[in-house]
């Protein structure tokens, strides 16, 4: 049975409900009890617990006040605008695939939210932010229980202050809600009451100002993901620039002063203790201003880099084929290999380079243990000579390419993919 068939349910022409996969199933048996379906157009089905007594009451659950489908990112936004403007008071969840997300709403403020996604929960939010490190939050995970929740074991031990734990509980809120926006297919339900003893903080964030703000990093992060494509690339300083002399310097100094060309995205942001958004957003002025620049990734390990290598010749010899001389650089790169002495050691046992340009990683893992001995030692090995063939690579390619459009984007793009391999 496909995976897309497995949450599907028939009902027979006895109005008997029957599921017929395995996920439906599994939903079914954990709402064992009394239902009263609900009127409704004849292409949905709504019912909710009404115990055996049948009727409504307080022990059945939460009124449900809204519910509806999630088709496009943005779309929650006007449900949670008008959950603000009318000042209710309930849970909004929202479910998309196997996450699910629950903020809470008080007289037209989000005072907490709730989300069962690894990223989103407070031990990494506290880990991201640099307030713990991942030691600690392992420590702390450890002593929760039904009495003591992970931020109140995280203060117990001495590893963060109150003061600190409750401002980034509103950090992981505003993640959350913003994180709601997002969402781009799923299901949105809003209960009219919640239980007081599941917020693990009592805030008071203004529903207009996270929608703002929510829509504001929708809009400007499509713009950063073209110069700064995730967070684990690395910004690194442009030698002889410093800051630009502007009002906003003051603002960007503290993220400029972590670049070391070292430190990702996601490291800096521990270092200054801000969210990813916001040093991406300084990252991002600081590109403009010209005074970093942002690398890919870097690569841990002789498995990673030659997959870097074989996705860097990939793109160079497809480019190079379709001008119908990828013959002449196989040729002279066969030539280059052989006569610098550590490349046909490197690539035998049929290591490669396939057609393709691409080497068998498990192979060159054992070639290089051989040649330069396993651990790091290997890997910076393996790093230089991958990176000195697929630069010799380019600098055959770049006539061969000079007449056509293709010259800059592939040599860029080349460059960009085999920057990391080169020699630190």
């Amino acid at each position: 049975m496909s995976e897309e068939r497995t949450d599907l349910v028939r009902v027979d022409p006895t109005g008997t409900a029957h599921p017929v996969g395995r996920v439906a199933s599994q939903m079914m048996r954990l709402r064992q009890g009394t239902f009263r379906v609900m009127p409704g157009p004849t292409h949905l089905l709504f019912m909710r617990h009404v115990g055996e007594d049948g009727k409504r009451d307080e022990l059945d659950g939460a009124v449900c006040r809204l519910a509806g489908e999630v088709t496009s990112p943005g779309a929650i936004c006007d449900v949670v605008s008008l959950i603000g403007q009318a000042a209710w008071r309930g849970e909004l969840i929202v479910m998309s695939g196997g996450s699910q997300r629950s903020v809470f709403f008080d007289n037209g403020q989000v005072i907490s939210a709730f989300s069962n996604v690894e990223g989103e929960r407070l031990g990494e939010v506290l880990y991201r932010y640099g307030a713990l490190t991942r030691e600690q939050v392992e420590v702390a995970a450890k002593s929760v229980n039904a009495e003591v929740r992970f931020g109140e074991a995280a203060v117990k031990q001495g590893f963060v202050s109150r003061e600190r734990l409750f401002q980034l509980i509103g950090s992981q809120t505003e993640e959350v809600v913003y994180a709601v926006l997002l969402v781009s297919d799923g299901m949105f339900y809003f209960l009219d009451n919640f239980d007081e003893h599941r917020l693990a903080a009592h805030l008071n964030l203004s529903v207009n100002s996270l929608l703002m703000e929510g829509v504001r990093r929708m809009d400007e992060t499509r713009y950063f993901r073209e110069r700064i494509p995730s967070e684990l690339h690395v910004p690194a300083r442009v030698p002889g620039r410093s800051t630009p002399p502007e009002e906003s310097s003051e603002a960007l100094a503290p993220v400029f002063g972590a670049i070391d060309g070292q430190r990702s995205v996601a490291e800096i942001c521990r270092v200054v203790g801000k969210g990813e958004f916001e040093v991406t957003h300084a990252l991002f002025q600081l590109l403009q201003a010209g005074v970093v620049t942002v690398h890919p990734p870097r690569l841990t390990g002789p498995l990673a880099i030659v997959a870097r290598f074989n996705e860097a010749m990939q793109h160079l010899l497809q480019s190079v084929d379709q001008l119908g001389k990828g013959a002449e650089l196989r040729d002279q790169l066969s030539s280059f290999a052989t006569g610098a002495g550590i490349y046909d050691a490197l690539f035998m046992g049929g290591a490669g380079p396939a057609k393709d340009g691409t080497l068998i990683g498990d192979k060159i893992v054992d070639n290089i243990a051989m040649l330069a001995g396993p651990g790091e030692a290997g890997a910076q090995m393996l790093s230089q000579w991958l990176y000195d063939y697929a630069s010799f690579a380019v600098f055959i390619a770049e006539p061969m390419l000079r007449s056509t459009e293709k010259q800059g984007t592939t040599a860029r793009k080349v460059g960009e993919l085999i920057a990391p391999l080169a020699p630190k």
